[in-house]
């Protein structure tokens, strides 16, 4: 027979069986530390092991402090570049401080000799340095003696030539010290510094002779850019990575000013002719950074050709955008853009011909930038008329958009969506051709094709939309076409699905014959449903409209929804169906006059309605969007209905109906009946409250009692029904509206009577395990008797000192944090508890 320790004894075993598994796992891990000290290489001179440690680590008389410790070198060379860095700074500071401060007490003679020893000992100090292979220290002194040229400089501004322009004695001095230290760099190749110092000095001289002479702006692009083109010179051939990345920044830096520059004058000029000038530098620059971009690394030459390519653009479409009005300079640009696309029949490198096309990409997808929000404004602004629904139909278009868009400053817009969109539609329908033209360059593949597609499809949609607010159409005729072009999109939608299975593009689309592409369905169907809503709102202007584009979008949908057989745009239809239906009845209701809570029953038939097709299509993946967005309007009618009592109960005890039939159907019947459960008694609390009843325990109680004896049979027929289904119900319906009284009924009797009867409930639930009648029970007593204490509650609350319930609260807490595990698993217990009972 086994022994079985008791707890206490066997935790205490298990303790120290824990203790001595943790003290081998130190042991081992301290053996693993000496032996992987001991395989790497040591130095000639460190110390070795005589003999492997013992116990934690340490032989026998080995000295505390010996080991791999020891082995390390103490000076490390970070630490040495740390004192030399200070030293060096320190210099400097001195340096500095001796020719600001105690340059005045000396003569000009004393100064120039001072400062001309001192410069030539730290020039010459790091060759002696190098020699005797302190390459750090040299370095040290290098930087010191690039500060001191400085300061040399300074000081012959300061006493040799105080009258000279500062400006001009910079940029002369600045070519100085760029040939000092490049001819010193190159003397001295081991230094690091002098060669990306000199590189530092060469930004300067052009720039500021250029504005020290007072030079146009053109000038000075002409001086950034030829500095930024010996950068990019310096960045392909220089010498090690310091030269190559200060050249890269000075190349980003003088470059893009240069730009910016003939950017600027370009968009200034007052003609053709003006624009020549700022045109020849921005088409320079183009020229230089494509022979850079030839020559350059694959990500360097991609940025090279995307630049060249916009400042192209920049030069070429400054010249035609003087000549045009206003309102068409972004279509010049647009063409422009549009012309680089013909690099692909241009011998270039790939990542150079890539840039370009990248160029010509962001110059469209700025024009489209320009364009989209006039088509925007089209889709939204009948917005507006929600808040005076058949207030009037306008006399054009842009009466129903409202005046916040300048419409005769976006009259070339549709023409740049038209143009993008007959592109896009170009190169989905002669793809192939497309892809082979482009092979040199990129290879797209059929998800390009897909996109390319859809975008053709949308852009195409918004330049109708935007060309009839541009030309301010009738209203009948903006509804008639909006109408129609949603009707279009809905044909392209179910053409895609009904094609897209087969074909030789199945899943993007191939061409004629073949499917329309996954991409371009969906865009048709996000643009039919949009469309649908814009056009909507623009119908609220007139009654006869409303009806007549509502009532022509719900047959659309609905046809469309019965004749496509993709799943997921068949829903989409069919929900948005049921949104246009509820609109109409809406719409119904205003006609006949009807007050808010007086339409709210007539909300109700598209809920019905969708109950019925539900019932019809069973399990189709369809039926459940639809019964929810019927649901919603459902949601809706309650929310007009919540004003009155009368109509808000009725309303409650419809859509309980509804729920009813719904729970008919076995797929439904778990969340439906409960649903309907719930509206029945919530429609007869409102309708007791609204008939100003005290007593509702006398409307109540007969419900109860059959709903109970009802629950008692069906759980001798059925033992494992449960407890919820045969009696919460009709617990519920006694319990729940007399809590609600009690709570503000000032006398005692029916707190009492509610708390005898939880209590009873209660003990019931607990005595035959049924779950509903404990928690329902619980809770009714639990609030009752909160209820009851808490006026009492307040008065000792209020004659508690202010600290003590904050002090009590972290008492709480902090005795559960200490029980955590304790109370968890009591919490795991109640659950399991619980679910055991029926």
């Amino acid at each position: 027979m086994e022994h079985v320790p008791p707890p206490a004894e066997e935790l205490a075993l298990l303790d120290r069986e824990l203790a001595q598994l943790d003290a081998r796992r130190a042991h081992l891990l301290t053996r693993r530390a000496w032996l992987v000290g001991a395989l790497q290489p040591q130095a000639p001179n460190a110390p070795r092991w005589s003999t492997p440690p013992v116990g934690h680590g340490w032989a026998p008389g080995q000295p505390w402090g010996s080991g791999p410790r020891s082995a390390k070198p103490s000076a490390p060379r970070s630490a040495q570049n740390v004192l030399l860095t200070l030293g060096g700074l320190l210099l400097t500071v001195a340096a500095v401080a001796f020719t600001l401060v105690s340059w005045g007490s000396m003569g000009i003679g004393g100064r120039s000799a001072v400062l001309a020893l001192v410069t030539l000992a730290a020039l010459a100090a790091p060759a002696v340095l190098l020699r005797r292979k302190l390459a750090a220290t040299a370095e040290a002194l290098a930087a010191l003696a690039l500060v001191l040229t400085l300061l040399d400089v300074y000081a012959i501004h300061a006493v040799a030539a105080p009258d000279a322009d500062g400006l001009t004695f910079t940029a002369v001095a600045s070519a100085v010290l760029a040939a000092l230290w490049a001819a010193y760099g190159l003397a001295l190749g081991k230094l690091h510094l002098p060669l990306p110092a000199a590189v530092f000095f060469v930004q300067w001289p052009l720039l500021l002779g250029a504005w020290a002479a007072g030079a146009p702006a053109i000038v000075v692009g002409w001086a950034l850019l030829v500095t930024a083109v010996v950068d990019g010179a310096i960045a392909l051939w220089g010498k090690g990575l310091g030269v190559r990345v200060t050249a890269g920044i000075g190349l980003a830096v003088m470059g893009s000013a240069a730009l910016l520059v003939g950017l600027g004058e370009s968009l200034t000029a007052g003609g053709p002719l003006g624009a020549l000038l700022p045109g020849a530098l921005l088409l320079t620059a183009a020229v230089a950074a494509l022979a850079g971009a030839w020559r350059a690394p694959d990500g360097h030459a991609q940025v090279g050709g995307a630049v060249a390519g916009l400042a192209a653009v920049a030069a070429v479409g400054g010249v035609l955008r003087a000549a045009v009005p206003g309102t068409w300079q972004v279509p010049v640009y647009l063409l422009c853009g549009l012309a680089l696309l013909s690099v692909v029949r241009v011998r270039l490198p790939r990542s150079a011909g890539r840039g370009v096309l990248l160029a010509a990409g962001a110059v469209v997808a700025g024009a489209l930038v320009w364009a989209l929000p006039p088509v925007a404004a089209v889709l939204l602004g009948p917005v507006q008329l929600v808040a005076e629904v058949w207030a009037g139909a306008p006399d054009g278009l842009r009466g129903a958009l409202g005046a916040s868009m300048p419409w005769s400053e976006t009259a070339a817009a549709p023409v740049v969506l038209a143009v993008v969109a007959g592109g896009l539609g170009a190169a989905f329908r002669w793809w192939p051709a497309l892809v082979r033209v482009a092979a040199p360059l990129i290879t797209p593949g059929a998800k390009v094709r897909g996109a390319a597609g859809a975008a053709a499809l949308g852009l195409g949609w918004g330049t109708l939309l935007l060309a009839a607010a541009t030309l301010d159409v009738p209203y009948p005729v903006a509804v008639a076409l909006e109408t129609v072009l949603v009707a279009g999109l809905l044909a392209v939608a179910v053409l895609g699905a009904d094609r897209g299975a087969g074909g030789a593009g199945s899943a993007e689309g191939a061409g004629p014959g073949g499917g329309i592409g996954t991409a371009v369905r969906v865009s048709a169907l996000v643009g039919a449903v949009g469309g649908a809503a814009s056009v909507g709102l623009l119908s609220l202007a007139s009654e006869a409209a409303t009806y007549a584009v509502f009532g022509a979008l719900a047959l659309l949908f609905t046809g469309v929804a019965l004749r496509t057989r993709a799943v997921v745009e068949q829903a989409v239809l069919a929900v948005a169906a049921v949104v246009w239906g509820t609109v109409l009845t809406g719409c119904a209701a205003r006609s006949l006059g009807l007050a808010p809570h007086e339409a709210a029953p007539l909300l109700l038939v598209v809920p019905a309605v969708t109950v019925g097709l539900g019932a019809r299509l069973r399990r189709h993946p369809v039926a459940l969007p639809v019964e929810l967005t019927g649901a919603l309007g459902g949601l809706l009618a309650l929310g007009l209905a919540v004003g009155r009592a009368p109509f808000l109960a009725l309303v409650l005890a419809l859509c309980g109906v509804l729920a009813a039939g719904a729970a008919v159907r076995p797929e439904r019947r778990p969340v439906a009946g409960y649903l309907a459960a719930v509206l029945f008694v919530a429609a007869t609390w409102v309708r007791l409250a609204a008939s100003e009843v005290s007593v509702p325990e006398a409307y109540t109680l007969p419900v109860t009692v059959p709903a109970l004896v009802v629950g008692v049979l069906r759980r001798r027929k059925d033992p494992g029904a449960s407890s919820w289904t045969a009696y919460g119900p009709g617990l519920a319906a006694t319990l729940l509206p007399s809590l609600a009284v009690a709570w503000t009924d000032p006398d005692w009797l029916r707190p009492l009577l509610l708390g005898v009867a939880a209590l009873v409930i209660t003990l019931l639930g607990a005595k035959y395990r049924l779950q509903a009648l404990l928690l329902l029970g619980g809770a009714v007593l639990a609030l009752d008797t909160l209820h009851e204490l808490a006026p009492y509650v307040v008065q000792v609350a209020g004659a508690l000192p202010r600290w003590l319930p904050p002090a009590l609260a972290g008492l709480l807490l902090l005795a559960v944090g200490a029980t955590y595990e304790q109370r968890l698993r009591d919490a795991r217990r109640l659950k399991d508890v619980l679910g055991r009972m029926r």
